[in-house]
């Protein structure tokens, strides 16, 4: 069985997007995410625009990458996207890192069409990307 973690700096939008996804496309391996900075709670435009899709992610609560520092990973996947940010680095035991970069819905600005058409874009990319991911791996 693989295992998946997926790290951002607040574990609260794209990594638990990725997460959520990652795990119906690949049900019989352990998918975690965490942050260096949890956020305090899951962002709430990510809880919206995944349960669009049938995907509940109100349950969910950030989790600090600390926690996990101990296990083995197969894979440690980041997924922070802009230059702005910086993506966690992990030194526990991993067999493969990969960076696998998307915007932060979260942060964009604008009129509400714009933001809601963001979320719904970086979400749709991410499942693209994961869903293919898993393939590529053999989850």
């Amino acid at each position: 069985m693989k295992k998946v973690l997926i790290l951002c700096t607040g574990n609260s939008c794209r990594s638990q997007m990725a997460a959520a996804f990652l795990q119906a496309a690949a049900p019989d391996a352990i998918i975690r995410s965490a942050g260096t900075e949890p956020a305090p709670q899951v962002n709430a435009g990510a809880v919206k625009y995944m349960k669009e899709i049938g995907i509940d992610l109100s349950g969910e609560t950030p989790k600090s990458v600390t926690q996990y520092l101990d296990e083995p990973w197969d894979f440690v996947i980041t997924v922070c996207g802009g230059a702005n940010e910086s993506c966690p680095a992990f030194l526990g035991a991993v067999g493969e890192r990969i960076h696998i970069g998307f915007e932060d819905p979260s942060h964009m600005t604008g009129s509400p069409e714009f933001i809601e058409s963001s979320y719904r874009r970086i979400r749709d990319d991410i499942k693209q990307r994961f869903t293919q991911f898993a393939i590529d791996h053999q989850l």
